[in-house]
């Protein structure tokens, strides 16, 4: 953990370029998905598959979301929230449809758009009683905090009074967590893998992490939410998704622990009630299409995999998911309604629209 220091390392950055239908692998150094011209397979549209495991099984809609792309276009659908009057957000990164406004029937009621190339991750906080959008832009190199009609009230450039960035070409943050006193953490996944922490202001409070394999260090720390399960003693949980774990950190960037979930690359953890859901984007090999989600209890036990086999523990060691080779392309998150019906936006999947699974 750091207020102020120096060195830095070396940065790879992906040249692959964003196409209709493209596919994306990963680059094993940075963990940054890669464009490529591969076409996803095309997919059933059966409204009758169950999947999932125990007391968390869903029904599949993969047409909640189809929309005309003339009308309603997107590029790889990222992440997904829900407002307090039930409407979800979409983040693509689409120029003309940054945010897609949908009712649970999946009608789009707005779109709105910063033209953002970019957009990446999509964090909702209610401040004052008034909700705002935090949104992450890898290709923008920034973060924007915005009303939910899409006006710009804060923006923070890329950190360079760290002393870890030449240019802001190193920063490509993917994520933000809202603190209790609305400290913003940001997660630069895509970066130099630091989690930095501003006031709500925006002025610098400190960093940690940075890629490595110590304890406090990250391999692609993709995702950071604020876990308040604990009501006393609200921590984060932040993503290390190459070394397929999430750990958990005071708010003031001390390591607490470290969950390791073998063949779950982790996009971003996602509380609702009790338990905790990410998207898993990869189980075994990118360019598998193999990807799932997962639901976790309180004491980091996998419950269900809707997408793949249940999980099991044959020596107290979570045995790796494998795929149902149907319900998923390239999940990237998961939203989680009133009803505890599961929205997922898909990275890389042929331009498509959000998967739907309605709870059982």
């Amino acid at each position: 953990m750091h207020n102020k220091t120096n060195p830095r390392r070396s940065f790879i950055k992906s040249t692959g370029t964003l196409a209709a239908g493209s596919f994306l692998i990963a680059k094993t150094s940075s963990a940054m998905e890669t464009a490529s011209n591969m076409q996803p397979p095309p997919g059933p549209l059966s409204e009758k598959q169950i999947v999932g495991h125990g007391e968390y099984t869903y029904q599949v809609n993969k047409s909640w979301g189809i929309q005309d792309l003339r009308k309603y276009p997107v590029m790889d659908c990222h992440e997904m929230i829900q407002d307090k009057k039930g409407r979800l957000f979409l983040f693509t990164n689409h120029p003309k449809n940054n945010v897609l406004i949908y009712d649970r029937s999946g009608k789009v009621l707005d779109t709105w758009t910063l033209n953002l190339k970019g957009a990446h991750g999509l964090t909702l906080s209610e401040e004052g009683g008034e909700e705002f959008l935090y949104l992450s832009t890898t290709t923008d190199h920034k973060i924007y905090k915005t009303t939910l009609e899409g006006k710009v009230v804060l923006e923070l450039a890329y950190p360079g009074e760290t002393g870890k960035y030449a240019s802001e070409a190193q920063y490509l943050p993917t994520e933000t967590a809202i603190g209790p006193n609305g400290d913003i953490y940001v997660a630069d996944g895509y970066g130099q893998d630091y989690i930095i922490q501003y006031s709500p202001k925006g002025e610098l409070i400190r960093y940690w992490g940075g890629k490595g394999d110590g304890e406090q260090h990250f391999d692609c720390c993709h995702g950071v939410t604020l876990d308040t399960r604990d009501k006393n003693n609200p921590s984060l949980l932040i993503t290390s998704r190459s070394k397929q774990e999430f750990k958990r950190f005071t708010l003031d960037g001390r390591h607490i622990e470290t969950i390791q979930l073998p063949g779950c690359w982790i996009c971003r953890p996602v509380i609702k009630g009790d338990l905790l859901y990410f998207a898993v984007i990869v189980t075994k090999t990118w360019g598998a299409y193999d990807g799932c989600l997962a639901i976790l209890d309180k004491d980091n036990r996998v419950l269900s995999f809707p997408g793949a086999t249940a999980p099991a523990y044959p020596d107290g060691t979570l045995q790796p998911p494998s795929y149902d080779d149907y319900t998923f392309l390239n999940p990237h998150d998961v939203c989680i309604d009133q009803d505890e019906n599961l929205y997922v936006p898909q990275w890389s999947s042929g331009r498509t629209y959000p998967v739907m699974l309605e709870r059982v």
